[in-house]
């Protein structure tokens, strides 16, 4: 006689419990967007349904040119990182295993165990120094400090695309007289591309989302759009920041819908 098949979902409480997780979860972004449309001038009362913020922030030159910059550092590091995760984990996976492996493994995952604050503070000192040393403001400073925080973040999904790969697909190409440099362009690249855009997806988001890090880092007038959000709160609160936070989370969930696609598992 077969045993009976165990499911967590008929535990009692579970569904009780789902339902407040995803209250939990969910009700603060619906209420931030909710609020995003109101007419009024707070941002915890409701006066009623307007497209008004919206039309402001998209007219404040100040949103503008924080927009900018925060693309302009995302792309800009999403491609650096992206190229760093590729070359580390073509180098971690595609040998056979040595000695160190595994303390390599830790040292590129370093960023996602240390604590955000504690690599924004190394890199305030570290890059301070730099400042003092060469003159140079600019957005270099932030960039660099957005790509190597965004490494591991990119490193993650192209390296799991590796491990999945058939491996004998490169032999066969070897076979048949290809060089290497031919065999990863033909065979290896394509099958990788897709954990590739993951990768810059994962860490295009992680930038245009970071706060701490460019907090630190960053010189004057050089605010990305999560920065300008932080400093208005401190100024001024208006359903502005709502509609700057509602726009900006439209456009994260698009990025991260595209993820889930790209890295899922077909059946």
């Amino acid at each position: 006689m077969a045993k009976p098949s165990f499911s967590v979902s008929a535990l009692p409480g579970f569904a009780t419990t789902a339902i407040l997780v995803f209250v939990a979860l969910y009700l603060p972004i619906f209420t931030l967007v909710a609020y995003s449309f109101n007419a009024s001038q707070s941002v915890a009362v409701w006066g009623g349904f307007s497209l008004d913020w919206y039309g402001k922030a998209w007219a404040n030159d100040a949103v503008k040119a924080a927009t900018v910059r925060s693309l302009l550092i995302a792309v800009s590091a999403a491609v650096i990182s992206t190229a760093l995760a590729t070359m580390a984990a073509l180098g971690t996976t595609r040998r056979k295993a040595f000695k160190g492996q595994t303390f390599i493994y830790v040292m590129i995952n370093q960023p996602l165990m240390v604590p955000e604050i504690v690599t924004a503070v190394a890199l305030l000192i570290f890059f301070g120094m730099i400042k003092k040393a060469t003159g140079y403001q600019g957005l270099g400073y932030v960039i660099a400090a957005h790509s190597a925080f965004c490494i591991p973040f990119a490193y993650l999904p192209i390296r799991a695309r590796l491990e999945g790969m058939d491996i004998s697909l490169e032999t066969a190409a070897q076979d048949l007289y290809a060089s290497a440099w031919q065999s990863f362009r033909y065979v290896t690249l394509p099958i990788l591309a897709p954990g590739v855009a993951a990768g810059a997806m994962l860490a295009f988001v992680i930038s245009l989302d970071d706060v701490v890090i460019t907090e630190f880092v960053k010189s004057g007038g050089q605010d990305t759009l999560p920065t300008y959000m932080l400093g208005q709160m401190r100024r001024q609160l208006t359903p502005e920041v709502n509609a700057i936070s509602s726009m900006l989370l439209a456009l994260t969930v698009a990025l991260l819908t595209a993820f889930f696609f790209l890295t899922r598992k077909n059946d």
